[in-house]
């Protein structure tokens, strides 16, 4: 079954967040589109929020979010409950977020990245799945961490 993916940008990442949608409606994913739709300015935490409460809820099993340097979007993300989300600019590090870290939301920068290698970096983030095993502790001391903090 392929994986749902909630999508979301702020608008310095329109057109690279366009590029993602078509690469995932290419290539079999369900998605959606949480916004913003225009080049009109606008606050990437509102977005973040989206995309973070429908996987933190589990409608979609992954999320990605763009803003100029991805920083913005990765902030915000962090501060949702139940959300791992990783700031990647390379394969490796969007390959093993997910291998060690069983990280849930991909974040990215349209200002740092050109729309080739951010497409490698969704295509290795969406199908990679997370190891376990010993992993799964440290996964699971991030979780109790955000529990502990939360108080």
């Amino acid at each position: 079954m392929a994986k749902k993916i909630a999508v979301a940008c702020d608008h310095a990442a329109l057109d690279m967040k366009a590029e993602v949608l078509k690469y995932l409606s290419d290539n079999g994913f369900e998605y959606y589109d949480f916004g913003t739709y225009t080049k009109d300015s606008c606050n990437y935490p509102d977005y973040a929020e989206k995309v973070c409460t429908a996987v933190y809820n589990k409608e979609y099993d992954l999320g990605i979010l763009i803003c100029g340097t991805g920083i913005g979007m990765s902030m915000a993300a962090n501060k949702c409950k139940g959300i791992r989300a990783a700031l990647c600019s390379d394969t490796f590090s969007a390959k093993f977020t997910r291998l060690h870290n069983d990280a849930n939301v991909l974040c990215m920068g349209a200002r740092t990245l050109g729309c080739g290698l951010a497409l490698e970096i969704v295509d290795v983030f969406v199908n990679t799945g997370f190891e376990g095993g010993r992993h799964q502790t440290r996964v699971d001391m991030i979780t109790a961490l955000e529990n502990k903090l939360a108080k």
